[in-house]
């Protein structure tokens, strides 16, 4: 091994300088390299008692001198920054990186070697090729085996001739962030798979067995992303504010079966979130009033509120032994759940709406078996009607004769149905007289869709209403008009994209031979690319005439009875 001195010399000799090299090796052990990065390698791995620079090269002798005051200052940065050739080798690496790496020195060593096992995730697979070849910056994302994430950007230096021989690569631990963002995904697709309850599936089950599968899902998802095992959901009833038990998991049982209504005060973090609408951190459960024990032990707890189309439906809260134990990032990601869980149970209620048991599917299935061929009859003979009508008269109170026996023998089946059903699956008493201006109210339904004239038979019809069905705007007015004074409709619901026409073109035509017209409309939430609602508003509905789908059961009759309310109103100003 040489004990010689040495000496770093740069660039392109000319003649004599290449002697003066000569005559310099009796003495010194040359190391001879042609360009600055070259140098910095060299400077990076051993010592140097002089260094010479040759006049040819670009590079003066300034930018070496700071070499050594740069290496120090990008030793001291947070970031990892290395020196690759054209063949990802690493030329130099700063000391984070070297540090990242747990390696030694990484000077000569492959950049994916030194990670050992590194992955690129994307979205450029071959992000120093791409540099090299185009003379661009590229980025990527890459993964090491101990989940560590590290974003990398790779720019080419360019030589004289326009080639990039060297790449500046520098790397960011991104661990947190991407972390962030794949719970976030994560999230989002357990949120998905909540409401991704399929009709088919579930109509089969109990009610019971249907509720439990969600709230089993609910706790799945919420132990195994959020890390949270103390859970406890309740559902606001819309009519009384008070907030009832839905899941509970982790939470004393006093706690659980406490009587808690959507208030401001008095009613723990619980009320205070479903009263105001807002999401709510205690840090310290024995420094905040608004408290009230659920798990034994508890020092912070998180509480957001269940949305659903602006409305809060109910609460979701977790708690932890520790205080200060949850982040705003966390109440982050709880709220970002919840609106999945909310859209989850709205989809369940849709669902099960006041389906007991078996025994009151199949009545409602023999019911909807029949209540919708006899809407057949009915819209056909309309149609029939509507063209003998003046000319042929006979004919016309035929097909009148005709409706009316078609409305008895669906009423008829409606009786004997609610007869057969078991009276644990009939509505009771309170819920029937909390709707009494329902009772023998006539709607007419008008939907393409054949679940959503099926659903409205069955969920209105609980109540006392007496439905019929359209499918198309036309047949609709064809329905009304014919209805006659005892057989007029107290609210018609139409979906505001008919085949035919709009839901504002509707209330126009009704608007014919109608004074006042008790329409409501149907709309997909947010989807009114006409502006039909707009347009219908400004022609006479009523600004809480509007059901955005899918829409709960109490929301339905909500807006019927607001209908049939205002249409008295308007009769007893008249006479």
């Amino acid at each position: 091994m040489s004990t010689k001195p040495k000496v770093l010399c740069v660039g392109q000799p000319s003649l004599g300088e290449a002697t003066l090299l000569d005559h310099l090796g009796d003495d010194y052990e040359v190391v001879h390299v042609m360009t600055r990065f070259r140098a910095f390698a060299q400077l990076a791995r051993q010592k140097f008692a002089a260094i010479y620079i040759y006049p040819s090269e670009e590079t003066d002798g300034l930018s070496l001198a700071k070499w050594t005051q740069s290496e120090r200052i990008l030793d001291s940065m947070p970031d990892g920054v290395l020196l690759l050739n054209t063949d990802s080798v690493i030329v130099w690496a700063n000391q984070r990186m070297v540090s990242w790496c747990n390696r030694g020195d990484l000077t000569g060593m492959s950049f994916f070697d030194s990670f050992n096992g590194a992955k690129v995730i994307g979205p450029d697979q071959r992000p120093f090729e791409r540099a090299i070849r185009t003379g661009l910056a590229s980025g990527t994302l890459l993964q090491c085996d101990d989940e560590i994430y590290y974003h990398v950007h790779a720019a080419p230096v360019q030589e004289e001739d326009g080639a990039s021989k060297f790449l500046i690569v520098t790397l960011r631990d991104v661990t947190e962030q991407t972390r962030q963002q794949q719970k976030l995904a994560a999230i989002h697709n357990a949120g998905l798979q909540l409401s991704e309850l399929a009709p088919e599936e579930v109509y089969e089950m109990q009610i019971d067995d249907r509720i439990e599968l969600l709230k089993q899902n609910i706790l799945h998802h919420t132990e195994d992303l959020l890390k949270y095992d103390v859970v406890e959901i309740r559902l606001m009833d819309q009519q009384t504010g008070k907030l009832v038990p839905l899941l509970s998991s982790g939470m004393i049982e006093e706690a659980a079966e406490l009587e808690l209504f959507a208030l401001p005060e008095g009613n723990g973090v619980t009320g205070y979130v479903a009263a105001t609408g807002r999401s709510y951190l205690c840090e310290d459960t024995e420094a905040d009033p608004l408290y009230i024990q659920g798990c034994e032990g508890a020092k912070s707890s998180m509480t957001v509120p269940l949305i659903q189309h602006d409305q809060v439906i109910g609460t979701f809260n977790v708690e932890n032994p520790n205080t200060e134990a949850f982040s705003a990032g966390d109440l982050q990601f709880l709220e970002i759940f919840s609106r999945d869980v909310a859209v989850a149970l709205n989809t369940l209620e849709l669902l099960v709406a006041q389906q007991a048991n078996t025994a009151q599917a199949s009545v409602e299935a023999i019911h909807g078996e029949v209540a919708l061929p006899v809407d057949e009859i009915l819209n056909d003979a309309v149609n029939v009607m509507e063209r003998y009508i003046g000319h042929e008269p006979e004919v016309v109170e035929r097909l009148q004769r005709i409706l009316r026996n078609a409305r008895d023998i669906k009423q008829v089946i409606q009786k004997v149905g609610e007869a057969m059903t078991p009276s644990e699956a009939v509505l009771d008493d309170s819920q029937r007289s909390a709707w009494p201006r329902l009772r023998n109210r006539r709607v007419l339904v008008v939907d393409t869709d054949e679940s959503v004239r099926s659903a409205a038979h069955n969920l209105l019809e609980r109540f006392g209403c007496i439905v019929e069905t359209a499918h198309e705007g036309k047949e609709a007015v064809l329905m009304v008009r014919t209805a006659g004074a005892e057989a007029a409709y107290d609210a018609i619901i139409a979906d505001i994209r008919l085949p035919d026409f709009s839901g504002y073109q509707l209330l126009v035509k009704l608007g014919d031979f109608l004074e006042h017209v008790p329409l409501i409309l149907m709309s997909g939430f947010g989807y009114d690319p006409g502006h039909s609602i707009v347009k219908a508003r400004q022609a006479g509905l009523l600004p809480n005439a509007v059901l955005y789908k899918p829409f709960r059961l109490d929301q339905l009759l909500t807006t019927v009875d607001m209908i049939i309310a205002h249409s008295e109103e308007l009769t007893s100003t008249e006479s």
